[in-house]
């Protein structure tokens, strides 16, 4: 058997699927992969961790659709949408080269489901297409409603404006919420521009994120980076009305329960030796991903709460964002403070010093505090960011929002004292505890997640070419 994977190269999604890919590699050692990316992405995911590959993983680079010399404008979507524009000829390209290299016909498709022509892809090459969803669930179900969703909201004010209206404080927007099975607790302001696009104008992105409707008619079986015992019933039902085989094989890019940490003195970055050096469940770690940007005057805000708090904490603090520091800062901080351009950071969480994690509500770092029992502290910026932040703060209760949605002085440092210091605190980390919990018992041996996985592999190694 040879499977082709279809890697998505932004945030988080190939780095993800790519830990599925190895897990799956590892369960069926007959099979071929050949994992179809950017090379900008696949150097990023293996130069430091090729040699862990399975022997039954290859790697191919895809086209980025950058044109030679180009110079970008600094908008993030600007590189998406040229990728975008050299799909699916790229893929397919890639595809050939991988039959051609080890003789073997492809027999199965995944794909990120973020690509939503890799459908029609695998009925040109006459072969079973599984599609895997990264983000939450929750998020595909408003994909999947995107028609609805526009017609029945055109009339929100928010519709047709720009970035800046979407992100005030607009007061009907706050309060309407969504008439979609198991999101009734999302607000229309949570979802994404790609959903309610901003100036109601499609960019290349927004549609090709608004064929995954049309998914639904396709899949037979769709993976889902998600644990069935975190849905709301409705949601859970509805998807699987939709979908035959809706297998919910967990947190892909973990490992369920998080192995044991590795001796300090192997952590190059030093933030393992230093949380070490701190009192059980004090620490705030800061991290904002890879992507987003933080506007000056919030580093500013943050920096100050955090200095005249004496919380210990550790920031993840890319060095082109260092420079926005308040002057003096690193100085007055030292002896309670640790600022990094990089941090190990699922070790970070799994720390016993560490109490609390602010951060901007990715999926994958969300994730990833769940299955460490760590509280969360949200500051969304884009993306499906918003509507990760209202699960966390108002379904699931593991979590504090930043007061007015930006940093302030004033309510980063109401935050850490609420996490760290108070009852309520307390009872937040007690439910982020039960969630993790819930997770452990569904990857453990005969649970909903191991179950799911076993099928998934089954699907791959019992298709024919």
């Amino acid at each position: 058997m040879h499977v082709a994977v279809f890697a998505f190269p932004f945030g988080c999604h190939a780095l993800s699927l790519v830990n599925l890919v190895q897990k799956l590699a590892r369960a069926a050692q007959e099979t071929q992969f050949s994992f179809l990316n950017t090379e900008e992405s696949n150097n990023s995911i293996f130069l430091a961790s090729r040699t862990n590959l399975p022997d039954n993983i290859k790697t191919y680079n895809v086209a980025d659709g950058v044109p030679l010399n180009h110079v970008f404008s600094g908008d993030p979507i600007e590189r998406v949408e040229l990728f975008i524009k050299e799909t699916p000829k790229n893929f397919k390209m890639a595809m050939d080269m991988a039959v051609a290299e080890t003789g073997q016909k492809i027999s199965c498709l995944i794909a990120d489901a973020f690509l939503s022509f890799s459908g029609s892809v695998a009925e040109d090459f006459s072969i079973p297409w599984i599609p895997v969803w990264i983000p939450v669930p929750h998020s595909l179900s408003t994909h999947i409603y995107t028609d609805m969703i526009r017609q029945h909201y055109a009339n929100s004010p928010s519709y047709g404006c720009s970035n800046s209206c979407r992100d005030g404080n607009d007061v009907e927007l706050e309060e309407k919420t969504l008439e979609i099975p198991g999101l009734s607790e999302l607000h229309i302001a949570d979802l994404p521009v790609e959903v309610l696009p901003r100036d109601a104008q499609e960019t290349p992105f927004s549609c090709l994120l608004g064929q995954i409707g049309n998914m639904v008619l396709k899949v037979d079986t769709l993976v889902v980076n998600f644990y069935q015992e975190l849905y709301p019933k409705p949601l859970l039902n509805d998807l699987n009305s939709k979908f035959s085989n809706l297998l919910n094989v967990g947190f892909i890019s973990l490992s369920m329960p998080p192995p044991s940490l590795p001796p300090s003195t192997e952590d190059t970055t030093g933030c393992l030796s230093w949380l070490d050096s701190q009192k059980s469940k004090t620490v705030a770690y800061i991290s904002f991903g890879t992507v987003a940007n933080i506007p000056q005057g919030e580093i500013e805000e943050l920096a100050q709460a955090l200095e005249v708090s004496r919380i210990p904490f550790l920031w993840s603090l890319r060095d082109n964002i260092k420079d926005c520091l308040p002057k003096g800062f690193l100085e007055r901080t030292i002896m309670h403070g640790k600022v990094v351009p990089w941090a190990p950071q699922i070790q970070v969480l799994a720390h016993s010093s560490t109490g609390v994690f602010m951060t901007h509500c990715g999926a994958n770092s969300v994730y990833e505090s769940i299955a460490n029992g760590v509280p969360m502290i949200c500051r969304p910026f884009f993306a499906d960011n918003k509507l990760n932040a209202r699960l966390i703060v108002d379904v699931w209760r593991i979590g504090e929002r930043i007061d007015g949605g930006v940093f302030t002085k004033t309510g980063v440092a109401k935050s850490l004292d609420l996490i760290l210091q108070h009852e309520q605190g307390r009872r937040i980390r007690s439910r982020v505890q039960a969630v993790k919990e819930l997770a452990l018992k569904a990857s453990a041996p005969g649970g909903h997640a191991t179950q799911a996985f076993k099928t998934l592999v089954e699907k791959i190694t019992l298709v024919y070419p």
